[in-house]
Protein backbone atom coordinates (compact mmCIF):
# COMPACT_ATOMS: atom_id res chain seq x y z
CA UNK A 1 0.00 0.00 0.00
CA UNK A 2 1.45 3.31 -0.74
CA UNK A 3 1.09 6.77 1.27
CA UNK A 4 0.19 10.20 -0.06
CA UNK A 5 2.74 12.89 1.81
CA UNK A 6 1.60 13.37 5.58
CA UNK A 7 -0.13 9.77 6.07
CA UNK A 8 1.39 7.49 8.05
CA UNK A 9 2.04 3.97 8.18
CA UNK A 10 0.59 2.30 11.40
CA UNK A 11 3.32 0.20 12.87
CA UNK A 12 2.75 -0.42 16.44
CA UNK A 13 -0.45 -1.25 19.24
CA UNK A 14 -0.55 0.84 21.77
CA UNK A 15 0.67 -0.92 25.04
CA UNK A 16 0.26 -0.13 28.75
CA UNK A 17 2.46 3.00 29.76
CA UNK A 18 5.24 4.59 28.14
CA UNK A 19 8.80 2.29 27.73
CA UNK A 20 11.27 4.90 26.90
CA UNK A 21 13.47 4.39 23.49
CA UNK A 22 16.55 2.70 24.13
CA UNK A 23 19.65 5.94 23.19
CA UNK A 24 22.65 4.94 25.77
CA UNK A 25 25.25 3.70 24.41
CA UNK A 26 25.42 0.20 26.13
CA UNK A 27 21.86 -0.49 24.38
CA UNK A 28 23.09 0.44 21.39
CA UNK A 29 25.29 -1.71 21.58
CA UNK A 30 23.34 -4.76 22.09
CA UNK A 31 20.68 -3.47 19.67
CA UNK A 32 23.92 -3.85 17.31
CA UNK A 33 23.80 -7.03 17.43
CA UNK A 34 19.82 -7.99 16.48
CA UNK A 35 18.63 -8.25 12.91
CA UNK A 36 16.65 -5.60 11.24
CA UNK A 37 13.21 -6.65 12.50
CA UNK A 38 14.22 -7.05 16.22
CA UNK A 39 15.82 -3.54 16.23
CA UNK A 40 12.85 -1.86 14.46
CA UNK A 41 10.93 -3.21 17.37
CA UNK A 42 13.08 -2.22 20.07
CA UNK A 43 13.33 1.50 18.79
CA UNK A 44 9.48 1.92 18.34
CA UNK A 45 8.30 -0.52 21.23
CA UNK A 46 7.00 -3.51 19.13
CA UNK A 47 7.70 -6.37 21.72
CA UNK A 48 6.34 -8.89 19.45
CA UNK A 49 7.73 -11.69 17.91
CA UNK A 50 9.35 -11.22 14.69
CA UNK A 51 6.95 -13.09 12.26
CA UNK A 52 4.24 -10.23 13.82
CA UNK A 53 6.53 -7.29 13.17
CA UNK A 54 7.52 -8.58 9.65
CA UNK A 55 3.79 -8.82 8.81
CA UNK A 56 3.15 -5.65 10.10
CA UNK A 57 5.49 -3.54 8.58
CA UNK A 58 3.91 -1.13 5.82
CA UNK A 59 5.42 -1.31 2.49
CA UNK A 60 6.45 2.59 2.83
CA UNK A 61 9.18 1.15 5.24
CA UNK A 62 11.07 -1.27 2.91
CA UNK A 63 11.03 0.99 -0.26
CA UNK A 64 14.06 2.54 -1.36
CA UNK A 65 14.00 5.64 -0.89
CA UNK A 66 16.80 7.06 1.54
CA UNK A 67 19.58 8.11 -0.04
CA UNK A 68 22.35 7.73 1.66
CA UNK A 69 25.95 10.02 1.08
CA UNK A 70 29.54 9.74 2.61
CA UNK A 71 30.72 11.89 5.35
CA UNK A 72 32.04 14.26 2.62
CA UNK A 73 28.09 14.49 1.08
CA UNK A 74 28.65 12.61 -2.19
CA UNK A 75 26.28 9.93 -2.97
CA UNK A 76 26.70 6.36 -2.69
CA UNK A 77 23.48 4.45 -1.68
CA UNK A 78 20.45 3.94 -1.34
CA UNK A 79 18.61 2.41 1.56
CA UNK A 80 15.14 1.44 2.75
CA UNK A 81 13.53 3.34 5.81
CA UNK A 82 13.50 0.46 7.92
CA UNK A 83 17.44 0.31 7.26
CA UNK A 84 17.58 4.03 7.75
CA UNK A 85 16.17 4.22 11.13
CA UNK A 86 18.62 1.44 12.49
CA UNK A 87 21.72 3.24 10.75
CA UNK A 88 20.37 6.24 13.39
CA UNK A 89 20.03 4.41 16.24
CA UNK A 90 23.22 2.46 15.61
CA UNK A 91 25.22 6.20 15.37
CA UNK A 92 26.18 5.07 12.29
CA UNK A 93 24.25 8.01 10.47
CA UNK A 94 22.47 11.34 10.72
CA UNK A 95 19.65 12.09 8.82
CA UNK A 96 19.09 15.97 6.68
CA UNK A 97 16.51 18.07 8.15
CA UNK A 98 15.47 19.75 4.61
CA UNK A 99 14.55 23.19 5.68
CA UNK A 100 14.28 24.76 2.25
CA UNK A 101 15.97 25.21 -1.08
CA UNK A 102 20.11 24.55 -0.51
CA UNK A 103 18.83 24.73 3.41
CA UNK A 104 19.80 21.51 5.34
CA UNK A 105 21.15 20.48 8.72
CA UNK A 106 22.33 17.10 10.36
CA UNK A 107 20.33 15.87 13.10
CA UNK A 108 20.81 12.82 15.08
CA UNK A 109 18.62 10.08 16.19
CA UNK A 110 17.55 11.57 19.47
CA UNK A 111 16.72 14.74 18.46
CA UNK A 112 14.98 13.27 14.92
CA UNK A 113 12.22 11.69 16.74
CA UNK A 114 11.32 15.06 18.42
CA UNK A 115 11.23 16.62 14.59
CA UNK A 116 7.56 17.67 13.69
CA UNK A 117 5.64 16.29 10.84
CA UNK A 118 5.08 18.13 8.38
CA UNK A 119 2.34 17.91 5.43
CA UNK A 120 4.78 17.09 2.58
CA UNK A 121 6.47 14.13 4.83
CA UNK A 122 5.88 10.76 5.15
CA UNK A 123 5.71 9.63 8.68
CA UNK A 124 5.34 6.21 10.90
CA UNK A 125 2.86 6.19 13.93
CA UNK A 126 4.49 4.81 16.85
CA UNK A 127 3.75 4.63 20.44
CA UNK A 128 5.37 7.69 21.07
CA UNK A 129 3.41 9.40 18.15
CA UNK A 130 4.63 9.94 14.62
CA UNK A 131 8.21 9.82 13.40
CA UNK A 132 9.15 11.44 10.26
CA UNK A 133 10.83 9.22 7.39
CA UNK A 134 13.50 10.73 6.47
CA UNK A 135 15.20 11.17 2.88
CA UNK A 136 19.13 11.35 3.38
CA UNK A 137 21.72 10.23 5.59
CA UNK A 138 24.67 11.41 5.91
CA UNK A 139 27.15 8.63 7.29
CA UNK A 140 29.51 9.17 10.29
CA UNK A 141 32.47 7.97 9.35
CA UNK A 142 32.60 6.31 5.77
CA UNK A 143 34.17 8.62 3.65
CA UNK A 144 35.09 6.87 0.30
CA UNK A 145 33.51 6.71 -3.29
CA UNK A 146 32.86 3.32 -4.20
CA UNK A 147 33.74 2.37 -8.15
CA UNK A 148 32.12 -0.08 -10.31
CA UNK A 149 31.73 -1.30 -13.79
CA UNK A 150 27.98 -0.83 -15.49
CA UNK A 151 26.19 -4.48 -15.93
CA UNK A 152 26.58 -6.36 -18.93
CA UNK A 153 22.74 -5.74 -20.89
CA UNK A 154 21.15 -4.54 -23.53
CA UNK A 155 20.94 -1.41 -21.37
CA UNK A 156 24.22 -1.30 -20.87
CA UNK A 157 25.39 -1.63 -23.97
CA UNK A 158 22.95 1.04 -25.63
CA UNK A 159 24.83 3.55 -23.62
CA UNK A 160 28.27 2.53 -24.26
CA UNK A 161 27.56 3.07 -27.81
CA UNK A 162 26.04 6.30 -27.35
CA UNK A 163 22.55 4.77 -29.40
CA UNK A 164 24.75 4.52 -32.58
CA UNK A 165 24.83 1.45 -34.70
CA UNK A 166 28.31 0.80 -34.45
CA UNK A 167 28.58 -0.19 -38.15
CA UNK A 168 26.87 3.13 -40.12
CA UNK A 169 26.79 5.29 -37.37
CA UNK A 170 23.06 6.23 -37.40
CA UNK A 171 21.61 7.42 -34.42
CA UNK A 172 18.96 4.77 -33.34
CA UNK A 173 15.26 4.86 -31.85
CA UNK A 174 14.57 2.34 -29.22
CA UNK A 175 12.98 0.35 -31.89
CA UNK A 176 15.39 0.50 -34.62
CA UNK A 177 18.11 -1.39 -32.95
CA UNK A 178 19.50 -4.01 -31.41
CA UNK A 179 22.35 -5.79 -29.84
CA UNK A 180 24.98 -7.79 -32.23
CA UNK A 181 27.55 -10.21 -31.51
CA UNK A 182 30.17 -9.19 -33.91
CA UNK A 183 30.91 -13.19 -33.96
CA UNK A 184 28.05 -15.23 -33.57
CA UNK A 185 26.55 -17.18 -31.49
CA UNK A 186 26.34 -20.15 -33.86
CA UNK A 187 30.33 -19.57 -35.01
CA UNK A 188 31.14 -19.69 -31.28
CA UNK A 189 31.16 -16.25 -30.30
CA UNK A 190 30.23 -15.28 -26.75
CA UNK A 191 28.48 -12.54 -24.97
CA UNK A 192 30.82 -10.10 -23.84
CA UNK A 193 31.57 -6.44 -24.08
CA UNK A 194 33.90 -7.06 -26.42
CA UNK A 195 31.99 -8.49 -28.50
CA UNK A 196 28.59 -7.26 -28.81
CA UNK A 197 27.32 -3.95 -30.03
CA UNK A 198 24.58 -1.96 -30.73
CA UNK A 199 23.41 -2.45 -34.62
CA UNK A 200 20.75 -1.14 -36.49
CA UNK A 201 18.08 -3.57 -37.03
CA UNK A 202 17.95 -4.24 -40.66
CA UNK A 203 22.20 -4.25 -40.67
CA UNK A 204 21.82 -6.89 -37.72
CA UNK A 205 19.29 -8.61 -40.03
CA UNK A 206 21.32 -8.26 -43.39
CA UNK A 207 24.10 -9.86 -41.12
CA UNK A 208 22.85 -12.78 -40.03
CA UNK A 209 25.01 -15.30 -38.85
CA UNK A 210 28.03 -14.04 -41.04
CA UNK A 211 31.24 -12.10 -39.43
CA UNK A 212 31.14 -8.24 -40.40
CA UNK A 213 33.70 -8.13 -43.34
CA UNK A 214 31.76 -11.81 -45.12
CA UNK A 215 29.16 -9.17 -45.64
CA UNK A 216 30.88 -5.90 -46.33
CA UNK A 217 30.43 -4.37 -42.96
CA UNK A 218 32.92 -2.22 -40.78
CA UNK A 219 32.64 -1.72 -36.95
CA UNK A 220 33.26 2.00 -36.88
CA UNK A 221 35.46 1.09 -33.48
CA UNK A 222 36.08 -1.27 -31.90
CA UNK A 223 34.16 -1.67 -28.61
CA UNK A 224 35.40 -1.86 -25.05
CA UNK A 225 34.65 -2.61 -21.37
CA UNK A 226 33.23 0.26 -20.43
CA UNK A 227 35.93 1.72 -17.31
CA UNK A 228 35.13 1.88 -13.88
CA UNK A 229 32.71 4.87 -13.07
CA UNK A 230 32.03 6.14 -9.25
CA UNK A 231 28.34 4.30 -7.62
CA UNK A 232 26.93 7.86 -7.94
CA UNK A 233 26.26 7.46 -11.66
CA UNK A 234 24.20 4.40 -11.25
CA UNK A 235 21.95 6.00 -8.34
CA UNK A 236 18.57 6.69 -9.96
CA UNK A 237 15.79 8.28 -7.95
CA UNK A 238 12.64 5.72 -8.97
CA UNK A 239 10.48 7.00 -6.31
CA UNK A 240 11.10 10.87 -7.50
CA UNK A 241 12.37 11.84 -4.20
CA UNK A 242 12.93 15.70 -4.66
CA UNK A 243 15.55 16.08 -1.78
CA UNK A 244 17.33 13.87 -3.88
CA UNK A 245 17.97 16.16 -6.48
CA UNK A 246 20.73 18.04 -4.60
CA UNK A 247 23.06 15.11 -4.43
CA UNK A 248 22.51 13.15 -8.02
CA UNK A 249 24.01 13.09 -11.39
CA UNK A 250 21.64 14.99 -13.74
CA UNK A 251 20.44 12.63 -15.76
CA UNK A 252 21.21 12.30 -20.05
Amino acid sequence: MSLAPGKTAQLTRRLPGDVTIICETVHKVLLSLLDEPLLLGHLFNVFLPVRLIRRRMNDVLHKSTVLVLNRNWQAIDVKTPAQAFCMMANGNATALDMLGVGDMRPVRWHDWIALPVRDEDYAVRTVRGLVRIPTVLVLARYNKVPRRRPKLSAKGIWERDGGRCQYTGKKLAPNEGNIDHIVPRSRGGITSWENCVLADKRINSLKGNRLPEEVGLQLKKRPQTPRELPVTFFIRNAHNVADWEHFLMPAD
